[in-house]
């Protein structure tokens, strides 16, 4: 029992610190060949959008508008990824205590 609460709290320390390398990460996505960069936490919290004055054309704010939606599910994707890469070990871990969710 002792040594199944040590795994526990061991565990429970990797996911703390998983947790905080994500809340520090950036990552970025861009589209259109970088005229439009995205910058998200590694939680996915978007943290700033860049935009390249070439990329504004007021005849077509439409194409504008994509290459931001574009950027932002790119920047999420790298998110998405640094998650599974951070978490996975330790998710994975936690399978054999029963866990619901892990």
């Amino acid at each position: 029992m002792q040594q199944m609460l040590k795994q526990a709290q061991k565990m429970q320390q990797q996911i703390a610190n998983a947790q905080a390398e994500l809340a520090e990460a950036e990552l970025t996505g861009t589209a259109g060949g970088g005229l439009v960069t995205a910058t998200v936490a590694g939680t996915g919290e978007l943290k700033g959008i860049k935009i390249d004055p070439k990329a504004v054309d007021p005849e077509d704010v439409e194409t504008l508008e994509d290459l931001v939606v574009a950027a932002v599910h790119n920047a999420a994707e790298a998110a998405r990824e640094l998650t599974e890469k951070k978490m996975g070990p330790v998710a994975g871990g936690m399978g054999g205590l029963g866990l619901p969710g892990f």
